[in-house]
């Protein structure tokens, strides 16, 4: 529930024009859609939780994925994998993480994203907890890129991955 609120709120940020839709029943209803140039990217794993939220809203945006994995001693971050759609620097990126503790792997996230030609205020991040040193952190460091998130907190949840896969 609370992933679907994160990305229909991020949904909200995104450019829109107004149109008429006719209904099946004929109908003339005066609505909006998206821009064309809107994507998300998922960083793996915990990410993906959120791609069938974003995908329910929005059947048919290209999905990207990074896979980023944080060294256990010194907490810094390595890219492993990065794969986007390859007009990428055209669009305005939803970058899903659920737990923003650090801000470790979303910077390093954010600056991969940077070197495939997208900027910084057309990036929102959709995560479902966050710390307020991780915030920081990221907003210290790219102060153009959107955070929504459901909750700050001192203290974030562990092993989202593995409990929303059923794998822990």
């Amino acid at each position: 529930m609370y992933i679907r609120l994160v990305v229909e709120e991020g949904l909200n940020q995104l450019p829109y024009s107004e149109c008429t839709v006719t209904t099946p029943t004929g109908y003339k209803y005066e609505g909006v859609k998206f821009e064309r140039g809107n994507c998300g990217v998922s960083i793996m794993r915990s990410g993906e939780a959120m791609e069938q939220g974003l995908r329910d809203c929005c059947r048919s945006i290209r999905i990207g994925k990074i896979l980023i994995q944080s060294d256990e001693e010194t907490q810094k971050a390595k890219v492993y994998y990065a794969k986007f759609p390859p007009d990428v620097y055209r669009r305005k990126v939803l970058l899903m993480y659920p737990i923003l503790s650090t801000g470790n792997t979303v910077i390093e996230a954010v600056r991969v994203l940077i070197e495939h030609g997208v900027q910084p205020r057309h990036i929102i991040l959709l995560s479902l907890f966050s710390t307020p040193h991780g915030a920081k952190s990221i907003i210290q460091e790219f102060p153009d890129i959107t955070i929504l998130t459901t909750e700050v907190h001192p203290v974030a949840p562990t092993h989202f991955g593995q409990r929303y896969f059923g794998t822990d």
